[in-house]
């Protein structure tokens, strides 16, 4: 996974600060430049709705054909679903 060129550097530090609140639905954008937190790739553009916190982190419910997976994600890889 990489950024394009003109993407490279730091995120911006608001999205370490986003806030979700339980039963919300999200995006999972795994962000390259940022490896703490980070889910398999497996789950990169996937839609899933937040369960509850572990520490500072999301616990995210992902359907996965049939079966719901449920995948740790920090606050940087994650997107509001429209």
């Amino acid at each position: 996974m990489q950024k394009r060129a003109r993407d490279r550097g730091l995120s911006p530090i608001t999205r370490q600060f986003q806030k979700f609140v339980v039963g919300e639905r999200t995006n999972i954008n795994i962000d390259p430049s940022i490896h703490k937190g980070q889910p398999h790739v497996r789950f990169h553009g996937h839609t899933g709705t937040v369960v509850g916190m572990q520490g500072s982190s999301y616990l995210i419910d992902v359907m996965m054909g049939d079966m719901k997976k449920q995948v740790i994600v920090s606050p940087e890889h994650l997107r509001k679903s429209k």
